[in-house]
Order: C-alpha cells, then sequence, then structure tokens
C-alpha cells in the first residue's frame, strides 16, 4: 500500500462490504501501523480490541505496530496471559523492540522463551537475533545462533556478515560472505554493504575490487547503499581515487550520505584541498551540508595539523549554516589545538563546551600532551580518562610512555600496579597486510606464520640498512628499565614491523609500488621513524592506516608531520 493513502479509506470499504473478519483487521492494524498521517497510530490499538478473537497474527500485529516502544512489551505480556503463543515473526519484532529501547536482559528472557518453543533456530526471528546480539556488541553470541539456525537464507547472512563487521570482526565477516557465496545464497545489498565495511576496516583493496565486481554483477552497484558502502570501503583503504570513481559513476542518484563518504576519504588523508572542493561541489547541486559534513571538513584540517582553520570552520558551522556542533565536533578542535601545541587552551575548550568530555575529548588531549612531552598534564589528563573507564588499556599506556620518556620509572611502576589492581591487561598490537586477495594477521613477535624464517631474515636485514642511513632506535616508549639487547629485540618485532617484511618477501606490491598496512592501535615512534628510511631503503611508499590517521611514508618523511 502507498503510504500517502488513507487506511480509513480502506476501513470504511471494509465497514460497508461483508469482510470484516479477523483478517481484514489484522490487515487494517498493519496498515494503520505503517501510515505517515498524524494522529492514526492510536486505531491500530483500537481496531485490535474489535477483534472477538485475536489469534497471533492480529497480536503480532498489534506488536508489530508499536515497535521501538514499551507498548510492544506490554502488549506481548498480555498476548501470554490471553494466552497465545508467539510465532517467529512476534520474536523478530520483539528484539527489534529490545535493540532500540534498549532492554537487553528482556531480551535474554526472549531468547530463552524462543528456545523452549524451538523457534529461536527459524531464520527469520534468527535472524533478528542476530541482529540482537550484534547490537550489544555480542558477536560471539550472534555466531552461535547463526551456527543453529539449519536452513540459512539471504537474511541470515546479511544479518551475521553486518554484525561481525559493526564489531571488528572483519576477517570473520570476510570468511562468512565468501561461505555465503560457496553456499549458493543470493546477496541482498545488506550483505555487500556489510562485507566492504568489514574490507574497509582491513584496508583490503583485493577484497573491496572482488565484492565491488560481485556487486556489478549482482545488480547492486547502482543501488545508493552499496554505492556509499563501496565509497566508503575504497576511502577507508586508502584508494579516494577508486572511491571517487564510483562516486562519479553514481552521482545523479548520489544523497548527502555518500557526499559524506567521499568528503570523510579525503579527510583520513588530511587532504584538505579536495575535501573543501567536494564541500563547495555539493552546495553548487543544491545539496545543505549536514553534520557529518562538517566532522569531514574539521577532521581534515585536524588531520592536516591546521588549528586556525579548524577553529574557523566550527565557527562557521553555527554562524553560517545554522547548525550546533556536537561532541565530536568539539573533539576535533580539541585535537587540533593539542597538536598545534595549545595544551591549555584545549584543556579550557573541554571543560567549558556544552559537553560533557567523553573518553575520547581526554584521550585526544592525553595524545597531545604525550606528543610534546608534558608528563603532568598528560598523567592528568589521565586520571580523568580512567574516571571515566577505569579499564582504559590506552590510558595507562600511554601515560606510561611519557613518563617513562621523563625518566619517571617510580610513577611507571606506580600505573603498572595499578592496572595489575584493576586486572587490566595491554590490548595487543595486530597489523594486517593484503597479499593476493588474502588478509595476513601479524602480532607483535609473532612466530606463527608459515614463512616466519623469510620475515624475520628480511626484517633484520632491513634494520641494518636503515641504521646505515642513520636509524637510531626509539628508546622513549619502553615501560621497562633493560638492557639495550632487550629494548632493540623488542622495538624489532613490533607487528607492522613483521608486516612490511612479510610484504616484500610476499610480493605483497609490486617493486615501486605502496605497501599498505593496517595496525589496531597507535603506531609507536620508533616504528614510525624506522618506517621513514625504510621507504628509502625500499625505494617505495609505505601506507599506514593506524587507530588515528593515515600515515605515507617516502622518500624519508611522512606526511603526518610527525604529529599524530
Amino acid at each position: 500500500m502507498n503510504d500517502a493513502v488513507d487506511p480509513r479509506i480502506l476501513h470504511a470499504q471494509a465497514i460497508k462490504s461483508i469482510y470484516t473478519d479477523r483478517f481484514v483487521y489484522n490487515n487494517l492494524i498493519t496498515l494503520y501501523s505503517k501510515s505517515n498521517i498524524n494522529n492514526l497510530f492510536s486505531y491500530s490499538l483500537r481496531l485490535f480490541h474489535q477483534i472477538p478473537s485475536p489469534n497471533v497474527v492480529s497480536w503480532t500485529a498489534l506488536i508489530s505496530a508499536h515497535a521501538n516502544s514499551l507498548f510492544s512489551l506490554q502488549h506481548f505480556v498480555s498476548m501470554l496471559r490471553h494466552p497465545t503463543l508467539p510465532n517467529q515473526r512476534t520474536f523478530a519484532s520483539l528484539f527489534k523492540t529490545c535493540t532500540s529501547l534498549p532492554c537487553f536482559f528482556f531480551g535474554l528472557s526472549l531468547h530463552s522463551l524462543a528456545l523452549k518453543l524451538c523457534i529461536s533456530n527459524e531464520p527469520f526471528s534468527g535472524s533478528a537475533l542476530i541482529n540482537f546480539y550484534s547490537k550489544y556488541r555480542l558477536p560471539g553470541d550472534a555466531r552461535k545462533v547463526f551456527d543453529e539456525i539449519p536452513e540459512r537464507d539471504e537474511v541470515c547472512y546479511s544479518a551475521i556478515i553486518g554484525g561481525l563487521a559493526q564489531n571488528s570482526r572483519s576477517i570473520d565477516a570476510l570468511s562468512m560472505f565468501a561461505d555465503m557465496k560457496a553456499c549458493n545464497v543470493a546477496s541482498t545489498m545488506y550483505s555487500v554493504a556489510g562485507a566492504l565495511r568489514a574490507a574497509a576496516e582491513v584496508a583490503a583493496l583485493e577484497q573491496c575490487r572482488i565484492i565491488h565486481a560481485h556487486a556489478v554483477v549482482t545488480g547492486f552497484d547502482m543501488n545508493v547503499i552499496v554505492g556509499t558502502a563501496l565509497i566508503d570501503g575504497y576511502g577507508k583503504a586508502g584508494f579516494v581515487l577508486d572511491a571517487r570513481q564510483v562516486f562519479d559513476e553514481n552521482l545523479l542518484g548520489m544523497n548527502i550520505v555518500g557526499w559524506n563518504a567521499l568528503m570523510s576519504g579525503y579527510a583520513q588523508q588530511g587532504d584538505k584541498n579536495l575535501t573543501l572542493e567536494l564541500f563547495n561541489s555539493m552546495e553548487a547541486r543544491g545539496l545543505v551540508p549536514d553534520e557529518y559534513s562538517f566532522l569531514a571538513i574539521l577532521m581534515s584540517f585536524c588531520n592536516a595539523n591546521l588549528a586556525v582553520e579548524t577553529e574557523q570552520w566550527l565557527t562557521r558551522m553555527k554562524v553560517d549554516y545554522g547548525l550546533e556542533p556536537g561532541l565530536e565536533h568539539y573533539t576535533c578542535l580539541v585535537g587540533a589545538l593539542g597538536r598545534d601545541g595549545r595544551l591549555q587552551e584545549a584543556e579550557r575548550l573541554a571543560m567549558t563546551m556544552p559537553f560533557v568530555p567523553d573518553a575520547a575529548v581526554w584521550r585526544a588531549l592525553l595524545s597531545s600532551c604525550a606528543y610534546h612531552g608534558e608528563a603532568d598534564m598528560a598523567w592528568a589528563m589521565a586520571r580523568r580518562l580512567l574516571e571515566l573507564n577505569p579499564h582504559d588499556d590506552s590510558a595507562y599506556v600511554i601515560a606510561a610512555n611519557v613518563l617513562s620518556a621523563a625518566g619517571r620509572w617510580d610513577e611507571v611502576a606506580e600505573l603498572r600496579k595499578l592496572m595489575k589492581d584493576r586486572r587490566v591487561r595491554k590490548e595487543g598490537g595486530r597489523s594486517w597486510i593484503e597479499v593476493q586477495g588474502e588478509v595476513h594477521v601479524f602480532l607483535a613477535g609473532d612466530r606463527r606464520h608459515e614463512r616466519t624464517e623469510e620475515i624475520y631474515e628480511k626484517l633484520a636485514e632491513l634494520m641494518k640498512e636503515i641504521e646505515k642511513l642513520g636509524y637510531v632506535p626509539v628508546w622513549k616508549e619502553m615501560l621497562h628499565e633493560v638492557g639495550e639487547g632487550e629494548k632493540r629485540e623488542a622495538l624489532w618485532y613490533h607487528s607492522e614491523k613483521l608486516a612490511v617484511a612479510f610484504g616484500v618477501v610476499s610480493g605483497a606490491a609490486p617493486p615501486g609500488k605502496a605497501l599498505r598496512i593496517v595496525k589496531n592501535l597507535r603506531i609507536c615512534r620508533d616504528c614510525h621513524e624506522a618506517f621513514k628510511y625504510m621507504s628509502r631503503v625500499l625505494e617505495r611508499e609505505i601506507i599506514v592506516r593506524d587507530v588515528n590517521r593515515y600515515h605515507k611514508f617516502l622518500n624519508g618523511s611522512c606526511s603526518c608531520g610527525d604529529i599524530w
């Protein structure tokens, strides 16, 4: 039915005719609930009460009509008291409600009931349950639900691929997408978009292109959702030229989300000129910039280390466009001021902005203090961050790095004891590199790879070569007072260095072409320094995407200007 049609017209026709049975009422409830006409929503409940003997379809229609509100759960309780047993469509609507409200523990109770009724492994309710666990950051539970569904359709695969991608289980999501194709299950725009998100997370260019080709074959490439995911995927993988090509091919149907995705791709590279050029083109086409458009602009200036311009555009956002900056916009300015060395000003902004500072704000300030070697202020920022999240391992590590660089080993020991008392474990560094469409993952000191001997030999060779060029290890971020030999070995075998060595021995890219690495944490100062020299030895660009930004190492320098 067209939403513009008034369902009261159909209701009146039904009353005049002889078709006033339960089937008609059930459909009318659904029509009223989906109508965009004001003040018609309450008709669904009034109509339900006119049904003499509501069945499970009637109750499900009513529950679905009030989805995303507590009324949905109240109607479900009434349904059980009636008593009427729910079906898989009832559960699907209820899981959706528990995700949006949120009502996590009610959702767990629903799962228990679905298990008792042998409904949880049905494709329709199972897909909704996968979404439920995924939204609550429990991808392992979502995967268990998926594995228990005997007949998985395209909706099930879309749910699990999207859920794994949302929860940074990128390799698993890509594996699931491959499994879907191997099982000859049809893809949807959501499974394609989810797979693209996963490929973007690990900057897997070949995977992006494989999924892009699949989208073309299946006809999803012109879909706005898939097109936007392609732009976002190529942009995050560092291939903004590919992102721009997809954008240009879909330009006529491109909405503001697609424009923002491409601007974000440029912004992550710190390319303020192309970001601004796209912003101006968007306005020239009559599109009105939104909060995300300005977030891309601010991010581009922040990544380009331009504090003054970041301030100016935050003001323009308010004065010229009438948009109220959000917390993320202020976080960009705090980061830009901090990187510029205006630490007191950045702290003052964090304390006076119209939002309560969150962990991202204090983390941005903490990183800035670490860069400028302000140990006292860094420790103060770390304490504020730990007040919000006592188990944030990055706060302990960054603060300890600054204190160790200042030679304050007693305070470093105090920090390490605090971590131990609170049972906080430092997240292990992981790096990814894609070779011929396969993503290889490395940990610090990793010796599990089948080509370990070659990797370590090549790394030792590279380290000796860069030392000849003048490379000096950066000890400042070592958290222990140990001998130089132990320090050297600890620095040599960081995950990103192993990934680069593997990239060289495996021929990840033709000679002269860039090696592309993704790191789950901030790249350390020693690896940053080493890669500047390695780019000279290898005579090729080394591109590293860490948790903060892109680093492009070429001819002995980095695009970040040594500020990150």
